[in-house]
């Protein structure tokens, strides 16, 4: 008896249970693809041909909308959807499911589909500027391939591009094509100064910093960053100006009529002497010096800050002929 009275009870609460799994309930959230929202997208456990009746319409494409849960109740009662749970929630969420398209993300697939097509370089030196300001573009959630060029046109006399991309579709649905036109500019990084710069200054760490710029404006002489620091501008720069070879020279380690020190060596002998420079010099280069002491000018070549080596020539010596060998040819002379 008891037995049986536990088994029916079981039974009892089977059927409740799953009952329950089948019983309508509202989503609080729901996300969509399409641009209807059905009511099997509202109501889970929603069954059959009903599940498929649209009742109202989506967001836009990646945007969200709320709808309070009176006109859901209502909207389903009109197709005989009732006893639905709505577990105390006052609105749902619907949310539209979108492929969004950043502009930079275009930009990025445009200067792949240009990259060294009539004279153009790599895509990440490409500066890639769109006719039309997209922002952000909203595709529908059937969106799922990448980006592909089918069909690509750029003029280098006017630096225009006509680019067309395909993107396919879920469900085997007919691929959407994108076209993109506007300009593309090839750029390189550049050393520039950062601010004004006078004539004869040496570049510091803080002058000089890398920018991207046109291919045509940075030029073929353009200076690296490297070898611009420490070096001295033969001509005055503005700030933003591209640094060019032609632009640097080494930095004068003597300037002209500076006090420096004269250095003598020789066959193991050292000496320093004081000496005043007449002209400017950068280092290897050979400059003329007072010495201060004999009041005689000598030249020599910078070799370091305020530092002047002179140049020695060793003598020539004659060997000397042996003695005997010296009178026999004097005897044979006679």
């Amino acid at each position: 008896m008891i037995r049986a009275t536990f088994l029916a009870l079981a039974i009892v609460l089977a059927a409740a249970s799953a009952a329950a799994q089948t019983a309508p309930i509202l989503r609080a959230n729901v996300s969509v693809s399409g641009d209807l929202v059905r009511i099997g997208d509202f109501v889970e456990n929603a069954s059959g041909e009903v599940a498929q009746i649209a009742v109202f319409r989506a967001p836009d494409l990646g945007t969200t909308g709320a709808v309070p849960v009176a006109q859901v109740i209502d909207a389903l009662r009109a197709h005989s959807v009732i006893g639905v749970a709505t577990n105390d929630i006052r609105e749902v969420i619907v949310t539209r499911e979108a492929r969004t398209l950043s502009q930079r993300e275009i930009q990025t697939e445009v200067a792949r589909a240009l990259e060294r097509r009539n004279g153009l370089g790599d895509a990440v030196n490409l500066a890639v500027n769109l006719d039309r300001d997209v922002r952000v573009m909203q595709l529908d959630a059937a969106h799922r391939g990448g980006l592909t060029p089918i069909a690509v046109r750029y003029e280098p006399r006017t630096a225009r591009f006509d680019v067309t991309f395909e993107i396919e579709r879920e469900q085997a649905q007919t691929p959407t094509r994108l076209r993109f036109t506007g300009t593309v500019i090839e750029t390189v990084e550049t050393a520039v100064v950062t601010r004004n710069v006078e004539r004869g200054e040496t570049l510091k760490v803080a002058d000089v910093v890398l920018e991207r710029r046109p291919k045509v404006e940075a030029g073929a002489d353009a200076a690296p960053r490297d070898r611009a620091l420490g070096m001295q501008l033969r001509r005055s720069l503005r700030a933003g100006q591209v640094l060019r070879l032609p632009d640097l020279a080494k930095a004068d380690l003597v300037q002209r009529d500076q006090n420096v020190t004269l250095i003598y060596e020789a066959n193991g002998l050292y000496l320093t002497m004081r000496g005043k420079a007449t002209e400017a010099g950068s280092e290897g280069d050979t400059i003329n010096v007072l010495n201060l002491q004999s009041k005689r000018t000598v030249q020599g070549t910078v070799t370091g800050p305020g530092q002047v080596t002179m140049s020695v020539v060793s003598p020539r010596l004659t060997a000397a002929l042996p003695r005997a060998q010296a009178a026999t040819d004097a005897s044979t002379t006679e």
